[in-house]
């Protein structure tokens, strides 16, 4: 049996190395040209047990430790006029229970667990069916089980269901500080080793404090104008009139907080968030099946690549258990996973709509500290 993954994210390669584990042979296809091909994002916070429980099973565990810091768990909660509401400061000897660690340096442990041929770069798929791949390019590959793992907007998810993400009514502006603790000490020490949120008013600043020394800022905006950016006044193409234009949204905030925008370099992103709908199923089929965002989009608060590597880990070992029925494999890893993120996603859901809420930082506080 060889399986075949749409996708070279965290879920897709996660499957791909407990498949190699069990002497099951897997192929990736991956539309990026390269693992260089573009940045990774920011810094992910792994559960003891959803993310560090597949790793464990992916016999990755040390290997996550060695890259992962604790000190990212620290955290900063702030109201926009500069009330400074909880601050976390983990031990250094504290048990790892959600540690950070870069997305890019997750992947790049991944990728080389496994040997060399089996992710194929720059293979974008554009349609699947029929037991065939179709590729943009005009090439095609044949499949006997396809695993869509190609994310928020899977080409897979179409020979299972008709859902479609939906817009979230945030978006997002990403920016940066580079060699923070270099060239803005204050801003690092405000900021800390970990995460810095400031909550309120339907908008979001929040810092990340990054492995290689980068903090990275988002600016979130709570609207629901699915073409908020076209109206926003925000000149893109020029990366220093943005930022004015961003201090002038922000212009009722404590400027320590908006002081880290002033400080960004010139890199910015954006985008749009959407979501699938908590608890999305689907009738199984022999052939195809989907994991991670592919199969359970949802709003970005700490969840999804939890359960994203979970999804890869325990249907690579379904698949082991089940090698001759693959069809009894993959139906059992659907109710399993159904179950199992259908909870979590109608949690983030509930969890965005209180970072929406104009005392978002208050009911965040009772969240952390109940009571």
């Amino acid at each position: 049996m060889t399986v075949t993954i749409a996708g070279a994210g965290l879920a897709g390669l996660t499957l791909a190395r407990v498949l190699h584990l069990h002497d099951i042979d897997a192929v990736v296809y991956e539309r990026d040209a390269s693992r260089d091909a573009r940045g990774q994002g920011g810094m992910l916070d792994l559960d003891t047990h959803t993310g560090q429980r597949a790793l464990r099973i992916a016999g990755l565990i040390d290997e996550f430790h060695a890259v992962a810091r604790a000190a990212g768990q620290d955290m900063r909660l702030l109201e926009p006029d500069g009330t400074l509401l909880l601050q976390e400061d983990t031990p250094d000897d504290a048990p790892l229970g959600r540690p950070e660690v870069d997305r890019a340096d997750l992947r790049a442990l991944l990728l080389d667990s496994l040997p060399a041929p089996t992710v194929r770069w720059d293979r974008r798929i554009d349609r699947a069916g029929d037991g065939l791949l179709h590729f943009t390019d005009g090439g095609t590959a044949a499949y006997d089980l396809l695993v869509g793992a190609d994310g928020a907007d899977s080409r897979v998810r179409a020979l299972l269901t008709t859902a479609r993400p939906a817009p979230l009514g945030q978006h997002v502006v990403e920016l940066g500080i580079p060699e923070a603790d270099r060239t803005h000490p204050a801003l690092a020490a405000m900021v800390g080793r970990g995460n810095y949120w400031v909550l309120g008013d339907g908008r979001t600043l929040t810092a990340q404090r990054n492995g290689d020394g980068r903090i990275r800022v988002y600016l979130g905006f709570h609207d629901s104008d699915p073409d908020w950016f076209a109206t926003s006044a925000i000149p893109f193409h020029d990366p220093a009139a943005a930022r004015t234009r961003l201090l002038d949204l922000f212009a009722d905030w404590d400027p320590r907080c908006t002081a880290l925008i002033t400080a960004c370099d010139d890199t910015i992103a954006r985008r749009s968030l959407e979501a699938l709908p908590p608890g999305l199923t689907w009738p199984s089929q022999p052939g195809v099946t989907l994991i991670g965002d592919a199969a359970h989009l949802m709003p970005p608060v700490g969840h999804g690549a939890n359960q994203a590597l979970l999804d890869g880990a325990l249907l690579g070992l379904a698949l082991a258990e089940h090698p001759h029925d693959v069809r009894t494999a993959v139906a059992g890893h659907e109710r399993e996973m159904f179950d199992r993120t259908g909870a979590v996603a109608r949690q983030s859901a509930r969890m965005q709509q209180t970072l929406a809420a104009p005392d978002a930082a208050r009911r965040l506080l009772a969240f952390f500290q109940p009571g």
